[in-house]
């Protein structure tokens, strides 16, 4: 009886024991943070040479980058008169034209190995005119020389060596948008859809923001970030980098002061929403080497440290806007 009495009690307690267990789970592990997205562009995409390198920096780190492209290099002096701005003269333009035919053909061979290479070519617009005043009809108007200068770029400047396919990417490849400037309005965002956009990236916000979806068009913003001593806020552009460290004039011998400068700003920015949030994090360039280069000297260092990250996607705009299209999509249909 006494062993009986001794079986039944550890019986209760392993009963109990596995009781508790039962209403205690372990804590199930912590979802995965998803990657880092970094979006890395550059605002007319001239220099040949600054082609190139920045191909040459997305081989380096897998990086996809979207250039901004301003039609208006696609035309030679003698060819100018092909383009006409809202409210101007034909052959008109604030910030020049391709110097030569050779220029152009070269800058085109760039745009095809881009592309072919998986970057986003998306618009400038043509002649970098402030378009804060223009109407619906100016705007749809400026899409549509941009459109007709890069599908008759070949014919228009006598460049024999048209590649199969160039006219059917000139028509579709092109689904992004950043005014001049920065400078928007109502009738740009109505114009947009109606040109067939997908995205601008004309913003400005205080710190990374999601882009929101408004009438058909993601619209992405350059973020406000800390940058210098007195960590003062940014957008986080080389230009207004440029005009912060130097007031918008060269001071070549202060480009380590600024390159440094500049990553430090990018680095911090990009910690916050690595180890946080992961908010995208939006940086814009040009293809100027202002300060001696310094904000490119700046741009590789932090792609080549972040870009390579296992949970790091440096991805152009097109790429972002096409995942979350497929993403509501599949999620439209399997819900």
């Amino acid at each position: 009886m006494p062993r009986l009495s001794r079986v039944v009690a550890f019986s209760l307690a392993s009963l109990a024991a596995s009781g508790a267990a039962l209403a205690d789970p372990p804590a199930p592990p912590m979802p995965a943070k998803p990657k880092q997205v970094v979006i890395i562009s550059f605002d007319s995409a001239r220099d040949i040479s600054q082609w190139t390198r920045s191909r040459a920096l997305a081989r380096r780190t897998g990086a996809h980058f979207t250039y901004f492209l301003s039609c208006v290099f696609l035309l030679s002096p003698e060819t100018r008169k092909e383009y006409t701005a809202p409210g101007k003269t034909s052959g008109t333009s604030n910030i020049g034209f391709a110097a030569s035919k050779q220029e152009v053909t070269e800058r085109l061979e760039q745009i095809g190995l881009a592309a072919h290479e998986g970057h986003d070519i998306a618009s400038h617009a043509c002649g970098h005119f402030d378009g804060k005043d223009w109407s619906k009809a100016d705007w749809l108007k400026e899409f549509a020389s941009f459109e007709h200068i890069l599908e008759n770029a070949y014919a228009i400047n006598g460049i024999a060596s048209e590649p199969d396919g160039w006219r059917e990417f000139a028509r579709h490849a092109v689904v992004g948008f950043r005014a001049p400037y920065l400078s928007t309005n109502k009738a740009l965002y109505e114009a947009l859809p109606a040109a067939g956009y997908q995205f601008d990236a004309s913003g400005v916000s205080q710190g990374p923001a999601l882009p929101p979806t408004v009438g058909g068009i993601t619209r992405f913003s350059l973020p406000q970030i800390p940058e210098g001593p007195k960590s003062r806020p940014v957008i986080a552009m080389d230009y207004n980098l440029y005009v912060r460290h130097s007031v918008g004039f060269e001071r070549p011998s202060k480009a380590g002061e600024f390159a440094g400068r500049t990553y430090q700003a990018f680095r911090a920015a990009f910690d916050a929403q690595y180890q946080g949030k992961r908010i995208p994090l939006e940086l814009g360039f040009h293809f100027t080497l202002m300060n001696d280069g310094a904000y490119w000297d700046a741009l590789e260092r932090f792609a080549g440290e972040v870009c390579v990250k296992a949970d790091v996607e440096c991805i152009s705009f097109r790429d972002y806007v096409t995942r979350q299209s497929a993403g509501q999509k599949q999620a439209t249909v399997g819900g």
